[in-house]
């Protein structure tokens, strides 16, 4: 959510800012936040002014009634009675305008970053470099389903009668395979200087409406029926909701964290769930990395954070690149973002496992999330990016391992997490 003064003081930005994400439907909402925020700010002066002249009254009214004068106090106290009715009904004009700029303010995107590529939707991202050699081998590599299914590690078959298409079970070595991923990941952004975190795994509705867009929500959130509970898609979602309504020591900052958690996602949209494998699913496990900070500190973070996210899936033998996420691909609250992408030797081409983005103070707005320094109170940064989720990562990671024999090594970091298993055999 943007800052309201923004409109006031120049809303032809913020009407150039919707035109580059393509959303021209929205360009009369910002006239609309404009006239209707011109109305409340009229009327808390009319109710000032009312205010201001009630105490002038109630003065004389006491005045008056010392030196016994009843009837000219009593028309002073009608005067006032009527200016309290006209205070009482302009509050409920205020509350009820109030909440409907906040309403039509929450869809309004947030201002993008000015080095942010102009285009439509993903098809128009932008690469930024690459990492690692893009290995192409002699053999051909199966899909990865049919790889699990080698190490009987992939029954989507039970699931579907348990759970429905979407779900899966993960046994043996592919399982215990996704664990010392995870765990690595964990550990890799503790050595980075992150706190450790596991989150509630349902938040209410308020928070959703904090750290998301309805339509986002619309799209990715399991609601609890009749609970207002929703299951997090992502834990950054519970991990900036942490902070809602808070004033934090500007001392405290940077606030660091990296979280574990299982993802629920809808998946609706025109991708669809996978059918035979697991790259798009409704459930699976992430590690997460989040950061509140300073306004100033943000860009850093953010550079900082998709490096940590390289580092990782290099250290794993796969190869990756980055992507600079063009302005129509951007969701609303995101100034910036960028995918990391790793190499599929399958496919030869790229795939995203990975998410980089910073949100200005979209997040911090909607949730009053707020840090105290020298120079009074300020709204926070906030950014995510995701370190590992489990099944993309884990068809990265077989694809780029997988030998000839359909053995699959493990890769070193994962070996102490694996019982010291330096590489696993196919069971069938």
């Amino acid at each position: 959510m943007i800052d309201i003064n923004l409109i006031r003081t120049n809303k032809e930005l913020v009407k150039e800012n919707i035109k580059k994400k393509f959303q021209e439907h929205k360009l009369e909402l910002v006239d609309e936040v404009e006239k209707l925020d011109k109305e409340v700010r009229a009327l808390k002066v009319e109710g000032d002014n009312l205010r201001a002249s009630r105490n002038t009254l109630s003065a004389q009214i006491g005045a008056l009634m010392k030196e016994k004068k009843i009837e000219e106090a009593n028309k002073i106290k009608e005067q006032v009675k009527q200016n309290n009715d006209r205070i009482s009904e302009i509050e409920k004009l205020v509350a009820t305008l109030d909440e409907k700029i906040r309403n039509i303010m929450l869809t309004i995107p947030n201002i993008i970053d000015e080095s942010v590529p102009i285009g439509k939707d993903d098809s128009e991202n932008v690469e930024i470099q690459r990492y690692g050699e893009p290995n192409v081998p002699a053999f051909d590599i199966p899909y990865h389903a049919d790889i699990l299914d080698k190490f009987s590690s992939l029954d989507k078959d039970s699931a579907g009668r348990t759970s429905g298409n979407g779900f899966y079970y993960l046994m043996g070595d592919g399982a215990r395979l996704v664990s010392a991923m995870i765990s690595y990941a964990r550990d890799f952004m503790i050595d980075k200087g992150f706190t450790y975190c596991i989150p509630p795994f349902m938040i209410r509705g308020d928070v959703v409406n904090g750290v998301m867009s309805f339509a986002e929500m619309d799209a990715m959130m399991y609601k609890i029926e009749g609970e207002d509970l929703y299951l997090i898609g992502t834990s950054e979602h519970s991990m900036i909701g942490k902070f809602k309504g808070q004033i934090i020591n500007e001392k405290s900052l940077p606030i660091t964290m990296t979280s574990y958690s299982p993802c629920f996602r809808k998946e609706v949209g025109a991708h669809g769930i996978e059918e035979r494998g697991i790259y798009r699913v409704h459930q699976f496990e992430k590690q997460e990395m989040v950061v509140l900070c300073k306004p100033e500190e943000s860009m850093e973070w953010y550079n900082k954070m998709w490096a940590f996210s390289v580092e990782l899936f290099r250290s794993l033998n796969i190869p990756v690149r980055t992507l600079e996420c063009c302005s129509g691909d951007l969701a609303d609250l995101k100034v910036k973002s960028c995918d990391i992408e790793a190499w599929s030797p399958r496919q030869q081409k790229y795939f995203e496992v990975c998410s980089c983005s910073t949100l200005g103070d979209a997040q911090a707005r909607r949730l009053a999330i707020r840090a105290k320094g020298e120079n009074g109170t300020y709204y926070l940064h906030t950014l995510n990016n995701t370190v590992l989720a489990s099944t993309r990562a884990l068809i990265a990671l077989l694809e780029n391992n997988l030998q000839e024999d359909g053995s699959v090594l493990v890769p070193k970091p994962l070996q102490m997490y694996m019982g010291g298993k330096t590489v696993l055999k196919p069971t069938k």
